[in-house]
């Protein structure tokens, strides 16, 4: 996790931490020219030219409600989801390395562009906290038109084996709307829920009834959808578990994540994930339940 802050926050004055993942950090530079763009939204800053390629500001602080404290003006260069932008930040602090379990699910009642609290010294009592970033929701809160939102009509229709349903993971509040709006369209029925553990949990509850009615969980599952960057349980150590435990065999896992990048694919698989999809491509993903299902 890239560890960085936004200035003073309003109301307390202090400068909090904040995170992302550092697989989505492309590089880190000092802004270059921003150009502003005639009737751009709130919070965008325009457009700089980094290394030939134009790309959309996003002015952190002020989105966040923090005023910098100094004036050297970095932007954190990202790629996620097939898409590329710059966050401005005012300073960035270090990058760590952490165990998933000490990444917690925002609260209820935090801001809905956090996904998570990251505790920064793991299991210590007085471990400092970081906010980490919903970065899918703040692109789509400052360009509500962005390819994020590519469910359509034309997606295939998929038949799952009778009486099953599709179960998926992902804390992103976007990203489940959007995954939710690809499997209606596709006809599945589904179950959401916001990260590895309560996934986890679910399955486990899903075994017992089904062992009630002398049936397995495969006869319940058709599927498990599942992100990777989840608070308490990550889509790893989920996939893993569900490949390593007898109570769910047969029931194929599809990894759908925003990093694409070959370690992380290649590390899905290595924890036996049937496939590996890119979000937001709703007709990818339809391809690839429809291939993994055919499968078994």
């Amino acid at each position: 996790m890239l560890l960085f802050k936004l200035g003073d926050a309003e109301g307390s004055g202090r400068s909090e931490l904040f995170g992302i993942n550092v697989f989505k950090v492309r590089e880190i530079v000092v802004a270059p020219e921003i150009t502003s763009i005639v009737n751009a939204p709130p919070h965008a800053m325009g457009l700089a030219n980094v290394r030939g390629q134009l790309i959309p500001v996003i002015d952190l602080p002020s989105l966040a409600g923090c005023v910098p404290k100094t004036n050297s003006k970095i932007v954190l260069v990202t790629e996620f989801a097939r898409t590329t932008q710059a966050f401005l930040v005012d300073e960035v602090v270090e990058i760590i390395q952490l165990d998933w379990k000490h990444l917690l699910a925002a609260d209820n009642n935090c801001s809905g562009l956090l996904s998570g609290v990251v505790r920064i010294d793991g299991d210590a009592a007085d471990s400092r906290l970081a906010q980490v970033l919903d970065v899918e929701q703040i692109i789509r809160n400052v360009f509500p038109n962005t390819q994020l939102d590519s469910a359509n009509s034309n997606i295939q229709k998929i038949k799952l084996p009778e009486g099953t349903s599709i179960l998926f993971a992902d804390d992103s509040a976007i990203a489940r709307m959007l995954v939710e709006e690809s499997l209606k369209t596709m006809g599945v029925a589904y179950a959401a829920v916001k990260n590895g553990k309560e996934a986890w949990e679910r399955l486990g509850q899903i075994h017992s009834d089904a062992v009630n009615h002398g049936k397995r969980a495969k006869d319940k599952v058709a599927l498990v959808l599942t992100d990777l960057e989840m608070p308490e349980m990550d889509g790893f150590t989920l996939t893993r578990s569900i490949k390593n435990d007898s109570r769910f065999a047969g029931i194929p896992v599809i990894v759908y994540s925003s990093l694409t990048g070959s370690a992380s694919e290649g590390h899905a698989s290595g924890v036996g994930a049937d496939a590996y999809v890119a979000k937001f491509e709703p007709n990818e993903l339809a391809n690839a339940i429809s291939t993994t299902l055919s499968r078994g």
